[in-house]
């Protein structure tokens, strides 16, 4: 039996480029664990580039950016991220770019994650994030 709360943690790959909608679980998943604090697992979850570099960014364009706390508590107490959530999805012309705007507190912030589907020698997969400013 799976527990209510467990997630699949290993990258999901499709035979064919998986539709819009199918990519975007896989990006509130990833989301959900981040905003948990599950790192290693978020880790597991996509083709993804480094998770660290996606928390100081997400820091930096939100509580940061608001004169909350000290530059350097970002990993140390990750209970800000529950404050994080995920507004629109913008999709590229070609399907194959995603960028998601982020709130904090209710807020839209600066920086927005990039998510591309894109094909490997297994078959389709998300990759990323990437920050943007």
């Amino acid at each position: 039996m799976t527990p209510p709360n467990s997630y699949d943690l290993a990258v999901k790959i499709w035979t064919e480029r998986p539709a819009k909608a199918d990519a975007e679980v896989v990006v509130r998943r990833y989301f959900s664990l981040l905003r948990a604090g599950r790192i290693p697992e978020v880790e597991q979850l996509i083709d993804h580039y480094p998770v660290r570099h996606v928390l100081k960014s997400l820091w930096t364009g939100s509580v940061e950016a608001s004169g909350n706390t000290a530059a350097d508590e970002w990993m140390q107490d990750l209970s800000w991220l529950g404050e994080l959530d995920l507004a629109d999805f913008h999709w590229g012309h070609t399907g194959s770019h995603v960028n998601v705007e982020i709130t904090y507190r209710g807020q839209v912030v600066e920086v927005t994650l990039g998510f591309w589907v894109r094909p490997t020698d297994a078959g389709w997969v998300v990759a990323g994030p990437a920050t943007y400013w």
